[in-house]
């Protein structure tokens, strides 16, 4: 693999010179943008906003533009004499556990080579160090014109570093919570810990890109002059039983796995009115409440009922 920078690892007093190799590739399918009509390939052009004229690469500098439309140039000698330790070397700052590190600041991954012979055995020693520790180390290293948070780990027998992004550069989360008080009961979140334990167990390396799969297929038929292969949409957007679809789901898990279990029943879908919503909102405690207000009810109307007169023996009752 080739690298894609080239510098030292500072720890401490220890130099290691290493090399810096992506770990990732991006496997997306890519698009050209064409002309509808002819087909020919649509091309980006420099071009000066003020002579309109087309500006080769040569003569493209840099610029920093205020809010108000106005742009300050920035020389590459403006930037060389700024101070910037971490130019060639990755400097370990301190040393974390692992879980510490919010994911929401992991970027871009890399593999760290050591660079040459002599820096194989101070390599060495800092992977089996960050093994006995089961600790991570924090860096600042610049890449790319800008100085950056790293982390470095190691991943079978090679160190790793990811990108971190800076702590002020994480948004909060605010407005994206669910509003409003909603309510789960005990029986549901027992049927979903039993939909995590069965899929607990899945093998990544199985997960294949499908969406990325079916572009294929689809460009191969076109590229044969076929209609492309039509896959069913999966299903989604509907209001379900939310018990009955976690029950389902997790027969079929258990399925998948080769475990015996019942037929799934298909999960019912519902359209609930206000009245039977106003319904549902009345707990089972309150509906057993409910219910034994109403028996006393009707056994203090049975004994409040006034008792019948008598008939006297010669007077005839008079037909209702």
């Amino acid at each position: 693999m080739r690298s894609i920078w080239n510098g030292a690892i500072s720890f401490g007093l220890v130099s290691i010179p290493i090399k810096l190799v992506n770990a990732t590739q991006n496997r997306s399918v890519s698009f050209r943008q064409i002309h509808l009509a002819d087909g020919g390939r649509i091309r980006y052009r420099k071009v000066c906003e003020l002579d309109e004229q087309e500006v080769p690469a040569s003569d493209i500098g840099k610029g920093y533009e205020y809010p108000d439309g106005s742009i300050i140039p920035i020389t590459e000698d403006d930037l060389a004499e700024l101070p910037l330790p971490t130019a060639r070397t990755i400097e370990i700052v301190a040393f974390v556990p692992g879980d510490t590190i919010d994911p929401l600041q992991l970027d871009t991954a890399y593999y760290l080579a050591a660079g040459g012979a002599p820096a194989a055995k101070p390599y060495v020693l800092l992977r089996e160090a960050l093994k006995r520790s089961k600790q991570v180390a924090i860096a600042k290293f610049a890449l790319r014109g800008r100085e950056r948070l790293g982390m470095l780990r190691v991943v079978d027998d090679v160190i790793a570093m990811h990108g971190l992004l800076w702590p002020d550069e994480i948004r909060a989360p605010e407005g994206v919570a669910p509003e409003g008080d909603v309510t789960v009961r005990e029986a549901e979140l027992d049927l979903a810990d039993a939909l995590m334990d069965t899929l607990g167990s899945v093998d990544l390396d199985s997960l294949r890109d499908d969406y990325r799969e079916a572009v294929e297929e689809m460009i191969a038929a076109k590229a044969e002059g076929e209609p492309a292969p039509k896959r069913e949409p999966a299903a989604g957007g509907k209001v379900i039983d939310l018990m009955a679809a976690l029950e389902n789901s997790v027969r079929e898990a258990k399925g998948a796995r080769g475990e015996r279990t019942e037929p799934a029943e298909p999960a019912e879908v519902k359209r609930l009115s206000s009245r039977t919503q106003q319904a549902k909102k009345t707990t089972p405690r309150k509906k057993a409440a409910s219910a034994k207000t109403s028996a006393k009810k009707a056994t203090g109307a049975k004994k409040a009922a006034p008792a019948k007169k008598a008939t006297s023996p010669g007077r005839k009752r008079r037909p209702a």
